[in-house]
């Protein structure tokens, strides 16, 4: 195993001489935890901080079973887990490497779905986390890269029995999961659209600074990826209406059906903050040339009334010997009443232009 630095996110060597060695790509933040729920319709036992050691194949237990795991870290664990149930060693290092595309796989029988997931108070602290999925018949796995909980409402509805839970099967606990996920980007994407519309550009025009188009730019890339994370939740429910998902109960279908619909919103949702950013940094460029167009008008009204200024005093500068204004005794006073009605008019001319 690789003995990364804990505050270390390297990239993916797949050039490794040991196969069987496998690196998280994260951040050590969070060691590992894990949590057991066996549950039927009438039963429900709920198990806290296993250790590896104790977590046994799942498939071979005759209730549904949801074992979720907080924290990568290290990586034995999660590789001793994994090679407890079967997993495959593909997806193995797919859960370990969080720089990995959200994408969904079969591998021997066993479903991997590995999604990003959107935490956020506010668009300026957003968080993207990997959350993995391996699912059979009647056991789920869910590998979580934070210690951050999306579903403290799914273990309560476990805990006490209410809706519909405990009465179906591991296809509908991964619906209800994947949905939550769903709300996640929902609300990430309420926080987007608030603050864009709050954000006046012709209003800002004195702070109309690049930081701004940079804040402006950090969200079209945070929104772009919020809808390409959705491509394997996509993928999965057309799977699922093909049949191409064997423990997916017909019963069941519609639930999935439902998440496409979710998929099909948060693209459309995302389109349209996409157009609306596109809106603001045009909108940002034309304030920006706006202001640029007022200096240079400002510079070229005081250019232009220094020219004549200008020429008076070239052709005064001369030194020619017979210059019969040189001599005179109101020369000095004309020259500068003649300066001053000069730029008078033009100042006049210039106001009536509207350029000022």
């Amino acid at each position: 195993m690789n003995n990364q630095d804990k505050n270390s996110r390297n990239l993916l060597n797949r050039k490794k001489r040991d196969p069987n060695s496998f690196i998280f790509t994260g951040k050590r933040h969070y060691e590992f935890d894990a949590q057991l729920f066996e549950y039927s319709k009438t039963y429900v036992n709920e198990t806290k901080n296993l250790s590896p050691n104790k977590i046994t194949d799942l498939s071979q237990k005759p209730n549904n079973k949801w074992l979720n795991v907080h924290g990568l870290s290290p990586e034995e664990n999660i590789v001793q887990v994994c090679r407890t149930n079967n997993i495959h060693d593909l997806a193995i290092q797919d859960i370990l490497d969080i720089n990995q595309r959200p994408k969904f796989q079969e591998f021997d029988g066993q479903f991997f779905l590995t999604i990003k997931s959107a935490v956020s108070q506010n668009v300026e602290q957003i968080i993207f986390e990997q959350i993995s999925f391996v699912f059979g018949k009647n056991f789920l796995i869910s590998f979580q890269e934070h210690k951050s909980d999306h579903f403290e409402h799914i273990r309560f509805r476990l805990r006490e029995g209410i809706g519909a839970l405990r009465e179906r099967g591991i296809d509908y606990l991964l619906f209800v999961m994947l949905e939550s996920i769903m709300d996640n980007y929902f609300s990430t994407l309420r926080n987007y659209e608030d603050t864009l519309n709050q954000m006046k550009i012709l209003e800002l025009q004195d702070t109309a600074t690049p930081t701004l188009l940079a804040k402006l730019e950090k969200y079209k890339k945070e929104i772009t990826s919020i809808k390409r994370f959705t491509i394997p939740i996509r993928d999965f429910t057309i799977s699922a209406e093909r049949d191409l998902i064997s423990f997916i109960e017909p019963s069941n279908k519609k639930y999935f059906y439902e998440l496409q619909d979710l998929c099909l919103m948060v693209n459309e949702t995302c389109d349209s903050l996409l157009s609306l950013l596109e809106s603001k940094t045009n909108l940002f460029f034309s304030v920006q040339s706006h202001k640029m167009n007022q200096v240079m008008k400002t510079l070229t009204i005081v250019s232009t009334i220094f020219i004549p200024m200008t020429f008076v005093a070239g052709i005064y500068g001369m030194n020619f010997d017979y210059m019969p204004e040189l001599k005179w005794k109101f020369g000095y006073a004309a020259v500068w009443i003649f300066i001053g009605l000069v730029s008078t008019v033009m100042l006049i001319i210039f106001k009536r232009m509207k350029w000022f």
